[in-house]
């Protein structure tokens, strides 16, 4: 069995899941913006490809009518098109800024701050903006968005892996990246292609989604190979870290885990109490929509915060 690498970070990962959905535009750089002002130790963002192999932060592969809106300042009157089928420079055109206000989404983040104008960013805009508020600290963990089950809307997983490492590599974001994925295979390309990129295993076992169920999503590895041991599978997978549904863990989960070396970083952990409950268990990091909630938590349990970058 593969032994897990030490620890990526020594403190608490508060990381801002798509780069703080619950208070800006999802994956959106003002997202990003208001969470560094915040202080967060991780951004959580997602990437998508376009038909012309640009990476850009996004985390839906075809366009989704609530979040997004057309040139006509309208929201899209249906699902799509794929980013897949557009070139990069055609995606300024769609607004990510704002809500349909009619959607069940705007009811789900009262507290976010619409921001007229925002599009989806790419890789260097986001590295223009760390550098320009002096936040080397700050991690990324970036999730790839494809689907083994519909392989036309992405690049193949080597693909993928190649575009996302050479982009880490030019901008110099190797260092402070963490690559994650529910497909496993783009995972191991990326550890080919560099072995000193972490990745992160991401699992969850619902109607919607099981990752886990058959070895599909997770290059080949079958559960029963292990024990039955999702953290065994992660190990064997490579990852450094696992990062599960927070709702499907509990204190034995996360004691198995790391008796194997791995960090336990949840997804995505959005009420106080749950907070505290997964600090306690011994977790080593939450993601979730709500930065500035997570913040006041560890406050009161009288940890180190990360610094805010404003």
């Amino acid at each position: 069995m593969v032994t897990a690498a030490a620890p990526v970070a020594a403190a608490f990962d508060l990381a801002a899941h798509r780069g703080g959905r619950g208070l800006a535009p999802e994956n959106s750089l003002a997202a990003c913006r208001r969470a560094l002002a915040l202080g967060v130790a991780t951004l959580e963002l997602d990437l998508v490809a376009s038909r012309d192999e640009v990476l850009l932060i996004g985390h839906d592969l075809e366009l989704d009518p609530p979040k997004v809106r057309g040139s006509d300042g309208r929201w899209l009157a249906a699902p799509g098109p794929a980013v897949r089928t557009l070139d990069a420079g055609v995606l300024p055109r769609f607004d990510i800024g704002r809500l349909d206000p009619e959607s069940r989404h705007a009811g789900q983040w009262p507290e976010r701050v619409p921001v007229d104008g925002e599009r989806m960013p790419t890789l260097a805009e986001l590295a223009g903006l760390l550098e320009a508020r002096g936040a080397a600290s700050v991690r990324l963990d970036l999730e790839t968005k494809l689907r083994p089950d519909r392989p036309d809307l992405a690049p193949s997983t080597e693909r993928f892996a190649e575009l996302l490492v050479g982009d880490l590599r030019r901008l110099s974001l190797v260092e402070c990246s963490t690559v994650q994925s529910f497909d496993w295979r783009t995972l191991r390309a990326v550890r080919r292609l560099a072995p000193e990129l972490p990745t992160a295993c991401l699992t969850v076992r619902q109607r919607r989604l099981d990752n886990l169920a058959d070895g599909y999503w997770t290059a080949g590895l079958l559960l029963a190979e292990h024990g039955n041991s999702v953290s065994r599978l992660v190990v064997a997978a490579g990852c450094r870290v696992w990062s599960p549904f927070h709702g499907e863990l509990d204190p034995a989960d996360v004691a198995r885990a790391r008796d194997l070396g791995l960090l336990v970083v949840p997804w995505t952990v959005n009420e106080p109490e749950r907070m505290r409950e997964l600090v306690a268990w011994g977790a080593d990091g939450l993601i979730t929509d709500h930065p500035n909630r997570l913040r006041v938590v560890l406050a009161e349990l009288g940890m180190r915060l990360p610094p805010a970058f404003p």
